[in-house]
């Protein structure tokens, strides 16, 4: 995986994200966006299977229904943003195949 791309993930991840673990999904993926979308999503996953909220009374509360909205809107902000591995507009896929065209004979 190239420098530019692994600093965009680790932008978008943060610092602490395994750089094998990046490489290996993107080795599967093939785009850093859907790197990122797959990771934050998993996030957002674990969140979820969580108590969002917890109260002991006069003790401690803890509250996660922030980091929750805030990775909602870093998923959805993942579309606005520009990856270092996207087309420029115009451009043509990597994975665009071409057939030549033959003309036909027409017989009656």
């Amino acid at each position: 995986m190239d420098p530019t791309l692994l600093a965009w993930l680790r932008a978008q991840l943060g610092p602490a994200t395994d750089e094998q673990d990046i490489a290996a999904r993107y080795a599967r993926l093939g785009r850093a966006r859907d790197v990122a979308a797959e990771v934050l999503t998993e996030r957002r996953a674990a969140l979820l299977a969580e108590p969002l909220r917890m109260t002991v009374d006069g003790v401690v509360t803890i509250d996660q229904s922030n980091n929750l909205a805030g990775l909602e809107r870093q998923i959805a902000g993942l579309q606005d943003l520009v990856a270092p591995d996207d087309l420029a507009p115009g451009e043509a896929s990597a994975n665009l195949v071409t057939a030549p065209l033959l003309p036909t004979r027409r017989t009656r």
